[in-house]
């Protein structure tokens, strides 16, 4: 028996108890705000204060509580200063490493005051006391600016200010309930048994030992039959639920699957050998490395499809003019060969389903980006009513793309919950998400660019060959079309199918791979044209959102200041730029519920979900700002299919759906309001309902309101512009006309007119002795219109940067070359940025240029992340003379760079 005061009460434990604390603490004791993430000690968000002291609980024996007192966030008083920090600055955004965050900066907060009362901390000092933390959100400049201010007694007392975030308390004090927190009554806990061969034909799999094994409950086959070949290692076999995850695995290993071997290609370079392994025999079943449905493509080889071409124009022409410019080298012509690694998602709530499958129906709790669409598919998969189908997501632990689909662990949940008659909880722990939940696919580019004598651009060239393992569908080389408006262009992009796990979208698919080649290309234009990098992108760009935003990054003090380096000692600075282009989409089944509740206080609810990027936020604000009243007297309701169909929550779909939708609900609402008041020639404007005495504000008009709910779907832009504005894109030629169609008949996904854009400059800092790239500074322009909540999305930016950091300097997926295993199978082997790698960040956001969108703006997601890589790669590129034609910009290559003399 343990004996242990937690959070102020003391507990007697019998045994037998979970190894380590965490899991004492969850799943003994309900304290769920502590949060299983790596599981090594890694990321700090489990962590817990053992007499006081800050200490991860995923290391901490269960048996070394004994005798201990024990504070986790629940214990953390929520009018800490601390606490009413994170909340006020809006320190988070999926809110699932945020407890352990808290935690230890009340620690580091309370002893800071005891030596130094209110002095403000450092960055570096605070860096230094959080270094055992990490958040794949990237909301670290908000954490920074909370534990300053919380150190310097800003937030002694309460604040009277509505929080950035409506949800921010419930994530702060670690009430707030994701899906791996749910338990329900009765739930067992499933494994995934997977393959343990990169290739093999799967014969007998013999369960009846697992069967047999004691606490298991329930056995059922994953493997399709009608496919009895496995591609990769960890490809789903058999799923197994038993009463806890120890038995489960139990009955997993119990399992005896026979396999016959099968040759490989677990490498681009040997699944494009001559004569390769084949990654398909027979009919390709291949599974989608894309947001749309993938577009009919022949295979050029066995192990290569493609190409996917269609939307390059005078093909020939720009292969004349480059082959013309090569034999006669013309010093114009750039072509490079470009590679860039393959990027984990790695939220940090891994994939998880809870699925109860009853008489009644299912409900399945999911961590995904798609309750509406996931309940569809699980209705359609089951042959099921839609009705009596019901997923709910009430938080959502990040998900960057991983999380759009009908995912393998939700099918293992519903699996099992079926043949056990009782819920069950499936989660992928760390080296699961790691390997098989989703990647951003590693990529081969080859460029070719070749400008004018005049200055102007002559010709485009760039092939692509993305490598997203056993799926297809990647977009990179035909994103070049969007920018810089060549007359000739040849692009042409390729799947390699190799056996290793699928790749899925990724904030922006292919647009950071496509960005890192091109920007390069035009930055070594502008050197060989003996032109400013700004000035060359402006004359090439014709789009009227970024022409203003090089404007505005010409002038800043870093690029005026840039340049031409003197390359000399062991550390070296330059200063990088890089332009991004990226679509404004919104879907077109969505609708926004919107009632009047008793009291004035207003209700809307959509099905949507919220991963950290602020939807709930979003929906409160608009409603709020319709109605002239505090966000805190509107009720969101969000996460649940049951309600009105909402987008997906990726893509930058999302806010550019709900706003014109809730919009469109209020205009409805106050119309019907007015209407009941039955006041003489009452009519509704933006003050109040207008009538022949006067005007009743609207927060009078609510409190004197019925109870009255009304349905809105988004409006069209087109319907507000008339005809002459009824095309996809400005300039956007045969892609946007071709995306539009298809987009529009495949994913109910509607392409809006214009583009967004960014302009990024970085500063980076480069050791030439060790290798070492650091970001000093970034500086961000966007253009994405109107901001529906500009805290949210400066954090959203931030974030952006801090994950386009980690694809430029640290995140690479290693693969054993023999075997196909992952070996980055936890967070200290797969390098995600920490709170010290967070450079110093300046945004402008430029709000014009989406008048036509209701609501006057549109998503940031992707545009914000795109330049990152490409830009800091230009500014090693300054500061060193070398291009990085690799991503990672690895120390290694920085030194053998060095020692080769290419840096002097």
């Amino acid at each position: 028996m343990v004996k242990v005061e937690i959070n102020g009460t003391q507990h007697a434990l019998p045994g037998p108890l979970p190894d380590t604390s965490v899991d004492t603490l969850r799943e003994r004791l309900g304290l769920t705000g502590t949060k299983l993430v790596c599981g090594a000690g890694v990321c700090g968000a489990c962590t817990v204060l053992l007499d006081g002291q800050p200490v991860v609980s995923c290391l901490l024996p269960t048996d070394a509580l004994d005798g201990h007192t024990v504070t986790t966030v629940e214990g953390i008083d929520p009018e800490h200063p601390v606490a009413r920090a994170f909340v006020a600055h809006g320190a988070l955004q999926c809110g699932f490493c945020t407890p352990g965050f808290v935690v230890e900066a009340a620690a580091f907060h309370d002893d800071w005051r005891a030596r130094h009362g209110t002095a403000r901390p450092e960055r570096e000092e605070i860096a230094a006391a959080l270094a055992g933390h990490l958040c794949r959100c990237g909301a670290y400049v908000e954490i920074f600016d909370a534990v300053a201010a919380a150190c310097a007694g800003e937030h002694d007392n309460a604040h009277a200010a509505a929080p950035p975030r409506v949800e921010a308390a419930e994530k702060v004090t670690g009430r707030a309930r994701y899906t791996l927190d749910v338990r329900l009554p009765g739930q067992l806990e499933g494994v995934v048994l997977r393959s343990a061969h990169a290739h093999a034909r799967v014969g007998d799999i013999d369960t009846a030992a697992a069967e047999r094994t004691p606490g298991v409950r329930a056995v059922v086959r994953l493997l399709d039959a009608r496919d009895p070949e496995v591609r990769y290692v960890g490809e789903p076999l058999v799923a197994i639920a038993a009463v806890d995850r120890h038995a489960a695995e139990a009955g997993a290993a119990a399992v005896v699957v026979r396999y016959e071997p099968l040759p490989a290609s677990v490498s681009a370079s040997a699944a494009l050998r001559p004569d390769p392994a084949p990654v398909y025999t027979g009919k390709r079943r291949t599974p989608n490395a894309a947001e749309g449905v993938l577009v009919p493509t022949p295979w050029k080889a066995p192990n290569l499809r493609g190409p996917v071409g269609q939307f390059s124009e005078s093909a020939k022409t720009a292969r004349r003019l480059l082959a013309a410019a090569r034999e006669a080298g013309d010093p114009l012509l750039v072509e490079g060969t470009f590679h860039t690694a393959a990027q984990v998602h790695t939220a940090f709530e891994p994939h998880v389903a809870v699925a109860d499958w009853t008489a009644d129906g299912l409900t399945v709790h999911a961590s995904t980006q798609a309750v509406a669409h996931v309940a569809h598919e699980l209705a359609r998969r089951y042959r099921l009513r839609p009705e009596a189908v019901r997923v709910l997501a009430e938080h959502v632990g990040g998900g960057f793309g991983a999380k759009l689909a009908l995912s393998h662990e939700i099918v293992a949940a519903v699996e099992l919950s079926r043949a056990a008659g009782a819920p069950v909880r499936v989660a992928l722990d760390r080296l699961e998400e790691l390997s098989v939940a989703g990647h951003r696919p590693a990529a081969e580019l080859t460029v070719g660019l070749l400008a004018a004598a005049d200055g102007s651009l002559a010709a485009l060239s760039m092939t692509a060959v993305a490598d997203s393992g056993v799926a297809v569908g990647s977009t990179v080389a035909s994103l070049a079309r969007l920018i810089y408006p060549a007359p000739a262009k040849d692009l042409a992009d390729y799947d390699v199918v190799t056996n290793t796990p699928p790749g899925t979208p990724f904030r922006g698919p292919g647009g950071p791979l496509t960005c890192f080649a091109l920007e390069q290309a035009v930055d070594e234009a502008a050197l060989r044209l003996d032109t400013d990098p700004i000035a060359l992108r402006r004359r090439w760009d014709p789009d009227p959102l970024r022409q203003r935003l090089y404007t505005w990054a010409a002038e800043l003090p870093a690029w005026r200041e840039r340049g031409a380096h003197t390359r000399t000692g062991r550390y070296r600075r330059g200063v990088g730029v890089a332009a991004a282009n990226w679509f404004y989409w919104h879907q077109t089944d969505c609708e926004v519920e919107l009632a009047v509740l008793p009291g004035g206080r207003l209700r809307v609810a959509s099905a949507v979900q919220d991963m950290g990027t602020g939807s709930r936020t979003v929906l409160a604000r608009t409603v709020a700002g319709a109605f002239d009243v505090p966000p805190d007297a509107v009720e969101v309701r969000i996460g649940d299919s049951a309600l009105p169909r909402g987008p997906i929550s990726g893509g930058s779909r999302t806010t550019a759906t709900l706003v014109p939708a809730t919009l469109r609900a209020a205009r409805r609402l106050k119309a019907a309001i007015a209407e009941a008041t039955r006041l003489p020639g009452a009519r509704p404007d933006d003050a109040g309902v207008r009538h022949a005495g006067g005007v009743l504000a609207w927060p009078d008009a609510l409190r004197a309101a019925q109870e009255t709910t009304v349905t809105a779907r988004r409006p069209d832009d087109d319907a507000a512009l008339g005809r002459s504005a009824r095309r996809p894109f400005d300039g956007a030629g045969a892609l946007g006309a071709g995306m539009s169609v298809f987009l529009r008949a495949t994913s109910r996904l509607r392409t809006g007119r214009g583009y967004t854009g960014s302009v990024y400059l970085a500063e980076v800092e480069v050791d030439t002795r060790l290798g070492h790239v650091r970001v000093p500074a970034m500086y961000c322009g966007i253009a994405v219109g109107r901001l529906a909540a500009p805290e949210l999305a400066a954090a959203q930016a931030h974030g952006a940067v801090i994950q386009g950091i980690g694809y430029a300097l640290y995140e690479q997926r290693e693969l054993d070359p023999h075997t196909g295993r992952v070996l980055t199978a936890g967070l200290e082997d797969y390098r995600i940025p920490g709170i010290a790698d967070t450079p110093r960040i300046t945004l402008h956001f430029d709000e014009d240029g989406f008048e036509h969108v209701p609501g006057g703006g549109v998503g940031l997601g992707e545009i914000a992340t795109m330049p990152v890589a490409a830009a800091i790669a230009n500014a090693v590129h300054h500061a060193t003379g070398q291009r990085p034609y690799r991503l990672p910009i690895r120390p290694d290559a920085i030194v053998e760079a060095v020692a080769r003399g290419d840096i002097r």
